[in-house]
This record gives structure tokens, C-alpha cells and sequence, in this order.
């Protein structure tokens, strides 16, 4: 090991947390890769299994990681998507085939990160089952005296976990508690992901609803939806997705959209043909007779509300000391949306920004991380991160829009 080289803790094994592995082991890095699923993958890991989960994920921890739907197809061409050295080819037939299309299923992704994983060795830097309870600073000084000169300095991370993994009795019962362990690192990298926290809206009588409703987190296949009349709120991709998937065995399909005017030439094509999808103006109220009013005055009655309306940023195992917060659900400051200036570099995100192509921007990221962890590279003074943050955000823009890029 050199002496640049830096222990450090990876949280997450999907895209992002693979390609950052990998980049800090070129460096000369000793890496371990916390994991809470069983396989590598993330959100691209699809899990069928929700029956368990809260449908509208208030939990702190959710139990379902993967938000991805059965039929879900990726939204960018394959051959964009890739990492820069492992393009994201098709498959030949006696290498094991599988998805052909230029806009492939999600499993073709997973596929295609096991195959990044192997072939570059990642699989022995994971600990997987493992999910990560508390990251916080070894060495901060809070001002009362010792300690580092302004309490961030030569930081050190303490980061604690739990193996979930569970053991079994002769009789297949569960048996003992979750280990736990802590580990100190001298940088930590937080890269797990934007798209398991659910984001709900506010709409009046939400709590009284006596019907189903869920988030599109838990949505998976149409079949439960059988004869149902189901109301989708958001228009984004995936509720587009979900709403036109639900027409086909639901009684009717209602989407309820911020700009009705706003939808893809897909969905203007099957409105068009349906007789049983229907496009609605925002929700103004629901009610626990079953009734759902929009604003338009128009109402119907409905036997589940699905709320595709996206998705919050969540570290609940973080603890900067309220240096990074997540604040109307842009986090910061970070400084171009990977390190916190009076944290960096012991402390970085990869995979905050979105509408981007993400495989290549994550390992740009880890790139620059693990060369700056290496001594290889430096970053401006804390000042001049901070001027730059400034700068960036425009006026007028929306905070929910800070992070696209």
C-alpha cells in the first residue's frame, strides 16, 4: 500500500458504488464497499418482494430498496449508457444472450453491472446484507476546547452497521440478533442512490382515505389493479409508464398531472385509442367516501391513488453536524454536487445529479475522488467552492431543478 493510500467506506453497490470502487483500487486505495441487498446492482436490482413495506414509505429505513417496475425499459440507448472502458454491448448468443433492444429491460442492466462487477474483481471488496445505521466524524471538534484547529480538519469517519443476513434453526426458524460492527475510515463516499425514498404531495385529506393507496415505489405488476378504478398522480415517465400499463386490466385509469398539456407522443397516442385512460388536472381534495375532486371541478370515485411523484434525498444514517443537510430536497452545499467544501475530500457524494446520462458521470466522479484522495489532484480553497456554489445556483431557478444537469 502506498503512501497516499486511504481507507475507504463505499455506501452501496450499485452503478455508482461500483464504478467508485473501482477507481479508488487503481489508485492504490484499500476500499470496502458497504452493501444492504444481497447482490450488487441498486435500484437496477429488481425486487418483487413489497408486500411488506409501508405503501407509502414513511419509514426511516425502508425494507425495498428498488423502485423498479417489472416491465420497466431503460429510458436512454444502450450505447450511451455504459462505462467508458466496458461499453453496455449486446450479448452474443453463446455468451448467454439476453435483452437485444437499443432500450433494453432493467435486467439487461443488471446483467450488465454483475459483468462489470466480475470482470474487474469487485465482488471480494463487498460486504453485502450490510446496512449502514451511523457515519459520523471521528475527530470533530466542537469548539469546547482541543481537537482540530476549526473541527474539520485531518477528519477521520466512524461509519456503524448491521449485518441482516439471516440464520436459521433446523426448523427454518430466524434465529439470533444482527451483528453489528464499527469501522474507522479516513474518507467515506456516499453512493447510494436517489430513487428509494418516496416523495408524496400534499393533498387534502390524504390521511383521512379510507381506500388503498400506495406509492409508485411498490408498484411492480398491473394484475392486483385488476377492475379497479386507480388514479395516478404525476405525470413523469413512470407514471406514464404505470398509467398506460394499468389501462390494460383496470375499469378505469385516471392521471392527474401538474401541466395536462405535458406528455410524452407515447401517451398522446393510447389516450387517443383508450376508452378507459383519462387525463386530469392536479387533485384538489380526496375524500373517505372514495370520492377524488379535481380542481377543474370534476370528481370521480376511485378504488386506489398511486402517487408517482418522484423521489427525496435521504442519508438518514449521516451526521455531518448540520455541515451537509438536505433542505427542500436539494443537498448542499456540495460543491459540482460531490464534495461538501469544509468536509472535502474525506467526505463525497457520486450519483447526486440527475437528467443526466448517469454510468459515465459517476465515474468521472469517482475519478476525480480517488485521484484527490491519492494526493494526485487538489481542490480550490473552501471560499472558492463555496463562491462557486453560489454562482451556480440561478436566479429563479427552482430548488428541485438544482441538481439536473
Amino acid at each position: 500500500m502506498n503512501s497516499a493510500s486511504k481507507h475507504v467506506c463505499v455506501i452501496g453497490a450499485g452503478p455508482s458504488g461500483l464504478v467508485t470502487a473501482r477507481e479508488l483500487r487503481k489508485e492504490g486505495h484499500n476500499v470496502v464497499v458497504l452493501e444492504q441487498k444481497h447482490d450488487v446492482g441498486g435500484q437496477w436490482l429488481y425486487d418483487p418482494n413489497v408486500e411488506d413495506e409501508d405503501p407509502l414509505g414513511k419509514g426511516l429505513f425502508l425494507k425495498v430498496h428498488s423502485s423498479v417496475y417489472a416491465s420497466l425499459r431503460t429510458a436512454s440507448p444502450r450505447e450511451i449508457m455504459g462505462f467508458t472502458d466496458f461499453p453496455f454491448i449486446v450479448k452474443k448468443e453463446e455468451e448467454g444472450g439476453g435483452d437485444s433492444r437499443r432500450y433494453p429491460s432493467h435486467t439487461e442492466v443488471l446483467a450488465y453491472l454483475r459483468d462489470f462487477c466480475e470482470w474487474f474483481g469487485l465482488r471480494v471488496l463487498i460486504r453485502f446484507n450490510t446496512r449502514v445505521e451511523y457515519v459520523g466524524m471521528l475527530n470533530y471538534n466542537d469548539g469546547s476546547g482541543g481537537g482540530c484547529g476549526d473541527g474539520f480538519e485531518n477528519l477521520k469517519w466512524i461509519v456503524r452497521s448491521v449485518l441482516e443476513e439471516k440464520k436459521f434453526d433446523d426448523d427454518r426458524r430466524v434465529v439470533g440478533l444482527p451483528a453489528s460492527s464499527e469501522e474507522v475510515f479516513d474518507a467515506v463516499v456516499v453512493a447510494s442512490g436517489h430513487y428509494a425514498q418516496p416523495r408524496l404531495p400534499d393533498i387534502k385529506g390524504m390521511d383521512e382515505w379510507k381506500r388503498k393507496q400506495m406509492h409508485s415505489h411498490i408498484y411492480r405488476i398491473p394484475q392486483p389493479f385488476k377492475n379497479e378504478v386507480v388514479v395516478v398522480v404525476g405525470n413523469s415517465q413512470s407514471g406514464q409508464d404505470i398509467s398506460m400499463e394499468l389501462s390494460k386490466v383496470a375499469k378505469e385509469v385516471y392521471l392527474s398531472a401538474k401541466d395536462p398539456s405535458n406528455v410524452t407522443e407515447g401517451l398522446s397516442k393510447v389516450l387517443a385509442k383508450s376508452n378507459n385512460l383519462h387525463l386530469h388536472p392536479m387533485i384538489q381534495s380526496i375524500h373517505e367516501d372514495g370520492r377524488v375532486l379535481f380542481i377543474n371541478g370534476q370528481w370521480i370515485i376511485a378504488d386506489t391513488i398511486i402517487y408517482a411523484t418522484g423521489y427525496s434525498y435521504s442519508f438518514p444514517f449521516l451526521d455531518t453536524k448540520g455541515v451537509v443537510k438536505v433542505d427542500d430536497n436539494v443537498v448542499g452545499p456540495l460543491y459540482e454536487h460531490t464534495f461538501p467544501p469544509l468536509l472535502a475530500p474525506s467526505l463525497s457524494f457520486v450519483g447526486i445529479p440527475q437528467r443526466l446520462i448517469g454510468f459515465p458521470f459517476f465515474e468521472s466522479q469517482a475519478k476525480w475522488i480517488a485521484q484527490l484522495l491519492a494526493g494526485k489532484n487538489h481542490l480550490p480553497s473552501v471560499e472558492q467552492m463555496m463562491r462557486s456554489i453560489q454562482e451556480f445556483i440561478v436566479i429563479g431557478m427552482l430548488s428541485s431543478q438544482t441538481h439536473w444537469l
